[in-house]
C-alpha cells in the first residue's frame, strides 16, 4: 500500500514532512521508478501518465492538487477509482479575496478611471450605493459561499445559483434554468465559480450577456472553458457590459494579439485568483486519507456524472 506523489520538489516535500509526521503507516513516495506500481493504491497530481489504469493496477485513489476536476474527468480513469478534488483553506482564502478585490474594483468602477487616467482625464464618473447594487455568484459551493460571506460586510444586496436548491442565510439562492434568468435579470455584478462540465461549457455566452441589466459587469474566476470570448468582447464593445476581471482564459495564455490583452474595460490576471497551499494541502489530503482507511468518504469526492 504505497502513496504516490506526482508534482514539483519543493510541494512534494512538504507532503512527505507532514505525512512522516501525521501518517507514517502509508508508505510515500515520490519516484516512481524506485517503487513497484502494483503496490501504488493511492495517488497525489495533477497531470496523469498515460495508460493509468495498466501503469498502477491496484490504484484506489487519485487525489487532484487543485480545485478543479475537469482534468480528472477527461482522463481515461477507471471506473472503480475514486476521484478526490482539492478542498482547503489556503485556495479558498485566495479566491475569496481576488472576488472581494474585482467586485470593489468593478463597484468603484476602476477599469473606467484607468483608461481615464491613461488618456489623462480628470472626470468624476457617476456611481452606485452598495445596497443599490446586486452581486450575485454562480456555484455555491466551497469557494461561491466563502466570497459570499466576505461580501457581506460591504452593503451589497447578495445573490446565488447552483444547480440543486440550497439555503443560505443571508443570501438569494437560485436554482434551475429558471431560477438561472431571475438572478441574471437583476445582477449588476456576475462572479462565475462554477465547476467545468459539459453543462456548464461556454455558460458565460451571448443570450446569457443579453439577460443582464445594460452597464452590469463580470468576474470570471472559474475556468477558461467557462467563457465565450467572442461573445464577452462584443458584450462589452456594445457598452451592455461596463466591464469585467477576467482570470481564466481558453487558451492560455491568449494567443499575443488576442483583443482581450489591450481592451480598455478588461482586467485580465494570468489565472491567479487561487491557488493550493502545500501545509494546508497537505493536511486536507491526510484528513481524507484517513476518512477513506476509515471506510468513510472523503471532503471532495467527484461524482463523475456530475462532473464535480
Amino acid at each position: 500500500m504505497t502513496l504516490l506523489m506526482l508534482s514539483y520538489p519543493e510541494r512534494v516535500e512538504v507532503f512527505r514532512r507532514a505525512f512522516a509526521r501525521d501518517l507514517p503507516e502509508v508508505p510515500f513516495a515520490s519516484d516512481p521508478a524506485q517503487i513497484d506500481p502494483r503496490e501504488v493504491r493511492y495517488l497525489i497530481t495533477w497531470n496523469y501518465p498515460d495508460n493509468l489504469a495498466e501503469r498502477y493496477p491496484n490504484l484506489d485513489v487519485i487525489f487532484s492538487v487543485g480545485a478543479g476536476v475537469d482534468q480528472m474527468i477527461q482522463a481515461q480513469i477507471p471506473p472503480r477509482v475514486k476521484l478526490v478534488r482539492m478542498i482547503e483553506s489556503g485556495l479558498t482564502s485566495l479566491v475569496r479575496d481576488y472576488v472581494v478585490m474585482s467586485v470593489l474594483a468593478l463597484h468603484r468602477r476602476l477599469p473606467a478611471y484607468i483608461e481615464q487616467q491613461r488618456r489623462r482625464e480628470w472626470v468624476n464618473l457617476e456611481f452606485t450605493w452598495a445596497d443599490q447594487r446586486r452581486v450575485s455568484v454562480l456555484g455555491l459551493g466551497e469557494l461561491g459561499q466563502a466570497s459570499l460571506e466576505a461580501l457581506k460586510h460591504f452593503g451589497f444586496r447578495l445573490a446565488g445559483w447552483s444547480r440543486n436548491p440550497k439555503e443560505i442565510e443571508g443570501i438569494r439562492s437560485y436554482h434551475g434554468r429558471e431560477g438561472l434568468m431571475a438572478m441574471l435579470a437583476e445582477t449588476n455584478i456576475l462572479i462565475c465559480l462554477l465547476p467545468l462540465t459539459p453543462e456548464t461549457r461556454h455558460i458565460l455566452n451571448a443570450d446569457l450577456f443579453a439577460q443582464l441589466p445594460q452597464g452590469a459587469s463580470l468576474v470570471q474566476a472559474g475556468r477558461g472553458g467557462h467563457l465565450d470570448q467572442e461573445a464577452l468582447l462584443e458584450a462589452l464593445n456594445t457598452g451592455h457590459l461596463e466591464a469585467a476581471f477576467i482570470d481564466v482564459t481558453d487558451p492560455e495564455p491568449l494567443p499575443a494579439d488576442h483583443p482581450l490583452w489591450s481592451h480598455p474595460k478588461v482586467v485580465l490576471t494570468p489565472h491567479v485568483a487561487g491557488h493550493t497551499r502545500a501545509e494546508s494541502s497537505a493536511e486536507a489530503t491526510i484528513a481524507n486519507l484517513r476518512c477513506i482507511l476509515a471506510g468513510e468518504a472523503p471532503n471532495g469526492l467527484v461524482d463523475r456524472q456530475r462532473g464535480y
